[in-house]
Parts: C-alpha cells; sequence; structure tokens
C-alpha cells in the first residue's frame, strides 16, 4: 500500500517542542514504514521521518514571523493534492483546508479529525468526499458518520517511568483559559504542594492577569515550552498532572504522556476525559476545584508501574498504528 500522510505545517514533524498534531502524524510515519508500507510524509522540509519527505514549505511558519501560514498552508495541500493520484490512500491530519480540495483528490481521502476549532468549518468537513476517524468518542459531531475511533498513541521509549516522585504538581499545555491554567494554580495551592507550569503561552492577557502573578519560582515554576526530554522528566517527577480543563478536551496528549511516566492524572470530566483516564488506576476526574484536592492526595497513593503499564497497553505508538492499519484495510475492501 502507498500511503501520502498529508501532515500540518505549523512546526516541524516531529516538533522541537509544541506541536501535537505534528507529534502524532510523526509516529504513525514511523510505525507506517516500521510495518513495511510505503509512506511519503507531506510535511516542512525540515522534518525529520524515515518515509519519503515531500512538501513545499521550508520550515513551520509558527517559527517564522515573516511565513503566512494561510499562504504555506495552501501551497502545501495544493502540492499534496497533485500528487494524490501516486498513492493508494491520502490520510490527512490537517483540519479542513483539504476538504475544500477533496474533489481534486484522485486517491481514497481519509481525514483524522484532531478537533473542531468551531462550529464554522463544520461545511467543509459535511460536503467534502471523505472518511473520517474521530480521536475520541466524545469528539464527534452529529453531522458527520465516522468509520473508527482511534485513541491517540505516544512514544513509550521517549517516556521512561519514574518510581518515585516528588512533591510537585505538573500542569501541561497551552496556557488559555480552555486550559485552566488559573485553576490548576489554586489546586496546587490548595493542595499545599509546589506546581510547574509548562506550555506555550497563547492567551497573552489571560497569561499576564491570571498566571503571571503567582510565578514565584518556588511554589508556582513557569518552564514555558518545553522539548520532549524536559517533558518526560518534568512529568516523571511529579506526585501528579493538573487537568482542569474549561472546555471538551477532544483528547489530551499530555494526559497519557504523564500516565506512561507513572504519574496519575487529576482531571475535570470534560470531553474526552472519562474515555481516556482509568479511575483509581491512571488517575481521578473531578468536577470542581474542592474534588480535584481530594483527588490529589488519593493520586499520591496510587500504584505508580500500574499507571505506566495501563498506559502502555492503551496508548502506545504501537498500538494506534495497528488501529490505522485496520482502518486502511476497511477502506481498501470497501
Amino acid at each position: 500500500m502507498r500511503v501520502a500522510l498529508l501532515g500540518p505545517v505549523a512546526w516541524r514533524t516531529p516538533p522541537h517542542h509544541y506541536g501535537p498534531w505534528e507529534q502524532v502524524t510523526g509516529l504513525l510515519a514511523e510505525g507506517l514504514v516500521t510495518r513495511g508500507v510505503d509512506v511519503t510524509l507531506f510535511a516542512t522540509l525540515d522534518s525529520v521521518t524515515t518515509a519519503a519527505l515531500d512538501g513545499v514549505s521550508p520550515r513551520g511558519y509558527a517559527d517564522d514571523p515573516d511565513m503566512d501560514g494561510r499562504v504555506w498552508e495552501a501551497m502545501h495541500v495544493s502540492h499534496a493534492m497533485a500528487r494524490s493520484g501516486q498513492f493508494d490512500l491520502v490520510h490527512s491530519h490537517l483540519d479542513w483546508l483539504p476538504l475544500a480540495f477533496a474533489e481534486h483528490c484522485r486517491a481514497p481521502l481519509l481525514t483524522t479529525v484532531h478537533g473542531f476549532s468551531g462550529a464554522g468549518i463544520l461545511p467543509a468537513y459535511a460536503r467534502a468526499r471523505s472518511s473520517y476517524v474521530s480521536i475520541s468518542d466524545a469528539d464527534r459531531s452529529t453531522e458527520l458518520d465516522y468509520i473508527a475511533t482511534v485513541h491517540h498513541g505516544v512514544d513509550l521509549t521517549g517516556l521512561p517511568f519514574t518510581r518515585d516522585a516528588g512533591p510537585g504538581l505538573a500542569a501541561f499545555g497551552r496556557i488559555h483559559p480552555d486550559k485552566g491554567t488559573h485553576t490548576a494554580v489554586e489546586i496546587a495551592r490548595r493542595a499545599g504542594r509546589p506546581l510547574t507550569i509548562c506550555g506555550i503561552v497563547q492567551d497573552e492577557r489571560y497569561f499576564a492577569e491570571q498566571v503571571a502573578p503567582h510565578i514565584d519560582g518556588e511554589q508556582v515554576i513557569f518552564l514555558g515550552s518545553v522539548g520532549p526530554r524536559r517533558r518526560a522528566e518534568v512529568l516523571g517527577a511529579s506526585t501528579a498532572l493538573l487537568h482542569p480543563i474549561a472546555f471538551d478536551e477532544p483528547f489530551g496528549l499530555s494526559v497519557v504522556e504523564s500516565m506512561v511516566c507513572g504519574t496519575p492524572v487529576v482531571a475535570y470530566a470534560r470531553g474526552s476525559m472519562p474515555e481516556v483516564v482509568d479511575e483509581g488506576v491512571t488517575g481521578f476526574l473531578a468536577h470542581t476545584v474542592e474534588q480535584a484536592v481530594d483527588a490529589v492526595a488519593e493520586a499520591a497513593g496510587l500504584d505508580r508501574a500500574g499507571c505506566r503499564e495501563r498506559a502502555r497497553q492503551r496508548f502506545g505508538a504501537d498500538r494506534m498504528v495497528t488501529d490505522y492499519l485496520s482502518v486502511y484495510d476497511h477502506l481498501a475492501h470497501r
């Protein structure tokens, strides 16, 4: 089978720091190549992959203020569609834009829906000639037909197990009201534990008004966006990951990465969290700050080896690759 993986071009694949869609697409490309699939990855030209690499964008537009992301994404998609007739399947991980070009795709088109940025993009999905995969059952639109749900996988080798954690808590993800960073600060304060915050600042005003005033380098530490190695170190050294989201999270890669390190999660029960968190094994779900504070104490007593093992079984990259190969096989026979 010849598969074209159409990845995003905001960042390099795999990303140096932030870039969840790039991270998943890169892991899938590597896994498919290992399984003997002929893969061409359409990504930034500085991407690192064992698949054949093609594209037009020299680097991620989010890393270069002189690059207009709208322009480079459009040229990226156009280039991939021009080559689509050379493949048995085009598998898109690039949001709605490729769907606008779906009639020009000369191979079956499969789209992994990584989340909806708003209801306004749904017409592109509803009208396109594409099959759809959701990344959680919770993140499905009633207006679309899906052929499968495939939970993301993570690189187990890059997330070593840490048996003995420190007393601190961690909060990972973009600094934005949706992610509830300020709520994580409050939970940590009430729990009497230090908090380390990692992530890109996506809402500068929110950060300045509700997060920055609490950062003192001791009880609240802010590291910004961190790469894979540092991410694993911070997660592994923490008693628990706080994920008090204020929106319906489509998946939550940091949640799974934390579990793989052996660090349980205390998350608000929204979106995919009830699917991803196995209560009493990999963490606990809460609805309020008070419940989350109590859950931190319970999470500290969980078996970290058991947490990692459950996460390994459910969220290893190899499982994700197997699931997608099943989807590809289904499409080929259909």
